[in-house]
């Protein structure tokens, strides 16, 4: 969640700093800070609030070696006193992650005379680096961190500078995100490629474990143990332009629109082809696939509704029993492993620490037969699976996610294909007809943003209210939730979905004039169920918000209510439904935080990349 930048050059680093913290200011945030060797003294700043207020503080600031941070709050209240940098004994310490044995390490180095100013876990890593740096037969920079690594407990990513070494950049990796940035200036460290783009794209991505040197001049990378390893260089794909906002109002608004672009390059391999290929999952996919006798769907927040969505789509085209599991409550369970079952993994990011301690938790079963879907291809999840699929959303800047899940839904609807393939459930009339409705969905979807102006003119009516409820049945109940989840997560609205089923087991009980009941309507085999249940929303006084499709009977049925609000889609959508319908809710949930003047992309509490429990 916390963003990292570490930099030692040729030149001045202040700049490359700052604005890398800039490009990570989407993970969430609530303070930042920055600490450089300026002749070979440590200055250290720190602010609450946006990088901005930093970048205010460290005018003047000139150095060719400094470590920089934005911090989401874990332990310790948001304040400056407790923003990293951390500083023990001449040497400064930013940390993703947590550290779970730090209340132990804290008496211990408070016995041997250290004082703590903040009330953080980073603190002691400081510290405790200070007292391994005091080792008679090597007090060097690294050896130190290795020392120091090897007595920490969780998950962390941690960067270090000392004025005893002038020019030297230390880094570690256990758990939690961390590259390196090659150029031809320096070297460079960062929780995240985009941090580094203005400055090269040459990156080396460390895995657990790594500990690398960084000097001007060069870099090496060891083990926790000091045994030299060697990483594979990548070239990095993203644009630098893919991170600036253009002419966009936010990165959320920008990304909204991006979809159509995003679900092309998600299936561009399916742009062409009459049949699908198993390979499209890796190389080892038909085997796989082919004993898979069930699937288990792992992830959080938006990914899950993904996920919910597939099961639909899975048991009734693949006839393969599906379960979705929240990944943060997975593997606190005694839940029954079947070596058998296809373990799917759903994270944006591919660092979610629940969804790939879940996922470790079921191979760790004995269940080996896992795949991920992620948008990142070098990231944990995707090292940690058997199988992947790589979305191509492009990079994700908005916290509320939206690219992100519209690409995920695409690759689960060609990993229920897939399967229905591989068992021989999949006729070849109904494979070509699926594969040019895929081929469709970005003229689709981008006749649906063309409903902007309606949506904003619906979201004027909800920027006063605060309570809303979300209805839908079948494989749209998830759409529901996840409509509900926007709105709540950048409006501050309270929200909540239910299916439309279960309305009068309980729900119904909210409904009056004040509450704005909003509908997922499509023209499939249910609305006739969901439209009594509206008719139920109606009796109690109840406003309806409905987003029905294109000469849908519901529009007639309430033509001359006042009380209901219909907007049409421009088509229905068959299986592939679901995907065009979350885009109004999207839309609706986003000019709704607008009118109220939220911050549409950070929103308050949240993070982008939850890389911590």
């Amino acid at each position: 969640m916390c963003g990292i930048v570490a930099a030692t050059a040729r030149d001045n680093v202040v700049p490359v700093l700052i604005e890398g913290l800039k490009k990570l200011e989407y993970r969430g945030y609530d303070s930042a800070g920055i600490a450089v060797l300026q002749a070979n003294q440590l200055e250290r700043r720190r602010a609450l609030g946006r990088v901005a207020e930093l970048e205010a503080k460290s005018q003047g600031l000139i150095a060719m070696t400094g470590i920089a941070h934005t911090r989401w709050a874990t332990h310790g209240a948001p304040a400056e006193k407790n923003a990293h940098p951390l500083i023990s004994n001449g040497l400064a310490v930013v940390h993703n992650g947590i550290i779970e044995n730090y209340a132990e390490l804290k008496t211990e180095l408070a016995a041997l005379g250290y004082e703590f100013t903040s009330e953080t876990d980073t603190e002691t890593i400081a510290h405790l680096i200070a007292e391994q740096q005091k080792h008679p037969s090597s007090p060097d920079l690294a050896d130190a961190v290795r020392r120091a690594c090897q007595r920490l407990k969780g998950a962390y990513a941690i960067a270090v500078v000392s004025e005893q070494s002038p020019g030297q950049v230390v880094v570690a990796r256990e758990g939690a995100p961390l590259l390196l940035g090659l150029g031809e200036a320096g070297h460079y460290a960062a929780s995240d490629t985009s941090a580094l783009l203005k400055v090269t794209r040459q990156m080396i991505y460390l895995e657990n474990g790594d500990v690398a040197d960084l000097r001007p001049e060069g870099f090496a990378i060891t083990r926790f143990d000091g045994q030299p390893v060697s990483r594979p260089v990548v070239v990095s794909q993203l644009a630098a332009d893919a991170v600036e906002l253009g002419h966009y109002r936010h990165y959320m608004q920008k990304e909204i629109f991006e979809q159509p672009e995003a679900l092309a390059n998600t299936l561009e391999m399916v742009s062409a082809t009459t049949s699908l290929q198993t390979g499209l999952f890796g190389a080892d996919a038909a085997e796989i696939l082919g004993q898979a006798e069930s699937v288990l769907i792992l992830a959080c927040g938006t990914s899950n509704h993904a996920g919910m969505v597939a099961r639909y789509w899975i048991e009734q085209i693949a006839k393969i029993p599906v379960n979705v599991e929240f990944a943060s409550e997975y593997r606190y369970r005694d839940s029954v492993p079947n070596p058998k079952q296809l373990i799917v993994a759903i994270s944006q990011s591919g660092e979610t620490a629940d969804t790939l301690a879940a996922l470790c938790h079921a191979r760790a079963l004995g269940q080996p037969m896992t795949l991920a879907i992620c948008n990142v291809a070098e990231s944990a999840i995707v090292r940690e699976s058997a199988l992947r699929f790589i979305t191509r959303a492009g990079l994700e800047i908005g916290v509320a996610s939206t690219k992100a899940f519209t690409t995920q839904l695409a690759a689960l609807f060609l990993l229920a294909l897939t399967l229905a393939k591989q068992k021989g459930r999949l006729p070849e009339a109904d494979e070509a007809k699926h594969l040019q409705a895929l081929r469709h969905l970005p003229v689709a979807i981008q006749k649906v943003l063309a409903l902007e102006p309606e949506i904003a003119a619906w979201a004027r009516r909800f920027a006063n209210k605060q309570h809303a409820l979300f209805l839908g049945r079948g494989r749209h109940f998830p759409i529901a939730l996840e409509g509900a989840l926007k709105l709540k997560e950048i409006s501050y609205i309270h929200a909540e979905a239910y299916p439309a089923g279960e309305l009068k087991h309980g729900p119904l009980a909210l409904v009056d004039k004040e509450m704005p009941v909003v509908a997922v309507a499509p023209n499939d085999e249910l609305l006739e169920k969901l439209n009594s249940n509206l008719q139920v929303v109606r009796a109690r006084g109840g406003e309806l918000y409905v987003f029905a499709d294109q000469g849908c009977q519901i529009q007639d049925d309430y033509k001359n209510d006042d009380g209901v609000h219909i907007l049409a889609l421009p088509e229905h959508y068959g299986p592939l439904s679901p995907i065009l319908h979350v885009i109004p809710l999207q839309l609706l949930a986003y000019h709704a935080a607008l009118i109220k003047g939220t911050d549409v992309d950070k929103p308050r509490n949240l993070a982008k990349s939850v890389t911590v429990e």
